[in-house]
């Protein structure tokens, strides 16, 4: 590789201290990147990964805080002349996509990214989830009509596989094969797909409901099935997450439902002002950004919630996450991602966003 190109790859996932932690949560979004490198002016002091903001916002850290009060004083990095067999073993095992070169006095003086190193961008992941899989894929996709007038929402085609594909992949890639799907509307028709295609890494059970039940109501069909954890997800949405972290989350917390968000930021064009009484002024913010997490339809659930689920009434997951948060014994816990590691496929902006990737 030319220097040239080394040093605008080592420039383009560069950050400085001062900046925000928001800030480098876009800058992560735009550049397709789970890590930065970090720098004062012009001397390296670390790396920030999308699990050092993870980290930070389950604390309750403001996202205007700037970086350099969550950098982790331990970082992975090789030593200049270090054998490639070794940093490759390195890189592999802990699913690192660039490892700074430093020399005897801590000076960075190169980076080896993953894609020079391995055949593709995939990173294997350490941890195997042998979980239960619940996909609710019964409703009718209003968002996606007319479409969804002939094909049913999660056989719609990304590429040479269908939505709900897609995201069974996901989990497939972390050991998980075992999936139950919730169908409804044109079910015979998902089936027969299926039955077409003949994938062994799917092990599908179906279960089905009469009638709308609403996002939890048919889950009350399996609740003699599944006796382990368990992942649930729409089947319009797509997220680029470690998912052995969301587990790991989950687990350490001891909670009962972990809801994986999303942070979106809503800009505001304008000047906003606040006051007290009187009208007297508190304080000016030029052009602010709001943040919030939203509910990006990916939870982890222990299966004794199954049986908080009502028969064959119309239950959302949010009535179930309410019953369990009034419950003292309970736990319910929030897992935040990125803006762009979660996509909404079942509305026609993000759904011809993400094939004309």
């Amino acid at each position: 590789m030319e220097s040239k190109n080394l040093k605008d790859k080592i420039s383009e996932i560069s950050i400085n201290s001062s900046e925000s932690i928001v800030f480098a949560l876009k800058l992560m979004d735009n550049l397709y990147k789970k890590m930065l490198l970090v720098f004062d002016e012009e001397l390296f002091i670390g790396v920030l990964s999308i699990g050092d903001i993870q980290r930070a916002i389950l604390k309750n850290i403001s996202l205007e805080e700037p970086i350099k009060n969550i950098l982790r004083e331990n970082i992975s990095f090789v030593f200049e002349n270090e054998p490639i067999a070794k940093v490759k073993d390195f890189m592999l095992t802990n699913r690192i996509e660039a490892m700074p070169v430093l020399n005897t006095n801590k000076e960075l003086i190169s980076v080896y990214f993953w894609e020079d190193l391995f055949d593709n961008k995939e990173q294997i992941n350490k941890e195997i989830l042998n979980l239960p899989i619940v996909i609710m894929a019964g409703g009718k996709g209003t968002r996606l009509q007319p479409l969804t007038n002939v094909i049913p929402k999660p056989l719609i085609p990304i590429g040479e596989k269908t939505i709900i594909e897609e995201i069974m992949d996901k989990f497939v890639a972390v050991g998980a094969h075992e999936f139950y799907i919730s169908v409804n509307y044109k079910a015979d028709t998902i089936k027969h797909y299926f039955d077409s295609l003949g994938n062994t890494e799917y092990k599908i059970e179906y279960f089905q409901e009469d009638k709308p039940l609403g996002t939890a109501g048919s889950m009350y069909l399996i609740k003699n099935k599944i006796k382990s954890t368990f992942f649930v997800s729409n089947c319009d949405i797509l997220i680029d997450q470690d998912l052995y972290e969301v587990y790991k989350y989950h687990k350490e917390n001891n909670n009962t439902i972990t809801v994986v968000s999303a942070l979106k930021h809503y800009p505001i064009p304008y000047g906003t002002i606040s006051t007290s009484t009187g009208g007297i002024l508190e304080q000016l913010h030029e052009k602010p950004t709001l943040n919030f997490q939203i509910n990006t339809g990916v939870y982890i659930l222990e299966p004794e919630v199954l049986n908080l689920i009502p028969e064959n009434e119309f239950f959302h997951i949010t009535d179930l996450i309410e019953i369990i948060k009034d419950k003292k014994e309970l736990k319910v816990g929030v897992f935040p991602i990125s803006e762009g590691s979660w996509i909404d496929i079942g509305e026609w902006k993000e759904y011809m966003k993400f094939i004309n990737l």
